[in-house]
């Protein structure tokens, strides 16, 4: 069960923005993608969870040509995406957000799922019943990354989950995503730096300009 991209190009419009990316992230290992602001880590990510059409390249997971197949079908595969920018419903309850992808993909297991999120994350379900629009952008990200678990059983895929969070928020998130470790899920991170994710990955790859360079990998 490995993620590999190979080749891509992905555009905008008629920019280029991915060339020839290509990386490998192993069963049961977390891989940092480092890149600045606007290098093509999004896009990247946005692409394997087929938001974005690539013009050439190969996207596999677990064997499977990912683009031959449909967005929506890759949740019900186990893959997920917390984006940078946590997309919750202002409107909804912390649960119902939670448990959105649960309704649209008919995840039979949900409330098993959301059992184990409350025990990975306590602090939300002590706030479950209030509205997105109530939390801080750091409570936010907590419940954006508890929301992308639901699905993600298999593949998660982390856009700058410590961006913009306060630094005690930052240390929870990190003890969450390194207990993830043990869980055997494929994860990739993508980050500005490496300052949260040094101890976290086994290995990560720079991005720039749309240019994937080879991992950097933790010694055994």
């Amino acid at each position: 069960m490995t993620l590999d991209i190979n080749n891509l190009n992905v555009s905008i419009g008629n920019i280029p923005i991915l060339r020839d990316v290509t990386l490998s992230v192993p069963e049961g290992k977390m891989i940092g993608l480092i890149g600045h602001n606007g290098a093509g880590k999004t896009t990247l990510m946005r692409a394997i969870m087929g938001l974005l059409n690539a013009e050439d390249g190969a996207i596999t997971f677990d064997g499977q040509n990912l683009r031959k197949m449909a967005d929506y079908r890759r949740a019900r595969c186990g893959i997920s995406y917390m984006p940078e920018d946590r997309r919750l419903i202002p409107s909804l309850t912390v649960e119902e957000n939670i448990l959105m992808p649960a309704w649209t993909n008919g995840i039979k297991d949900a409330a098993e799922r959301l059992e184990w999120a409350y025990d990975l994350l306590p602090e939300i379900a002590q706030f479950r019943h209030r509205r997105a629009l109530q939390l801080s952008g750091g409570q936010q990200k907590l419940v954006s990354l508890a929301r992308a678990l639901m699905p993600g059983r298999r593949l998660l895929l982390l856009d700058e989950p410590f961006e913009g969070v306060a630094p005690v928020l930052s240390r929870r998130l990190s003890e969450v995503i390194a207990s993830l470790g043990s869980s055997g899920l494929c994860v990739l991170i993508s980050e500005s730096d490496d300052i949260h994710s040094a101890d976290l990955v086994d290995g990560s790859y720079r991005i720039e300009r749309g240019t994937v360079h080879a991992a950097e990998m933790q010694p055994a």
